[in-house]
């Protein structure tokens, strides 16, 4: 599952960064998912981060699936 912060919804709790400091940082008064850590929406402390935001900026999606090789 990717992560991802709507910056718009966002108004700078900073919850995510507290639950989830591996994958969330704060930066410029807003949470942010850190480079490289889109793809950790699986990971317990992510969930919860989700779930406590609140002003629900902290979106969930699923990775695209790759094509499979041709025949």
């Amino acid at each position: 599952m990717k992560v991802s912060v709507d910056r718009d919804l966002c108004y700078g709790s900073a919850e995510c960064a507290h639950r989830a400091p591996t994958v969330f940082e704060f930066v410029d008064g807003y949470g942010v998912v850190r480079p490289g850590r889109e793809q950790a929406g699986e990971e317990p402390e992510v969930l919860e981060a989700v779930e406590k935001c609140p002003s629900q900026a902290i979106t969930l999606t699923e990775a695209p699936r790759s094509a499979p090789d041709g025949p």
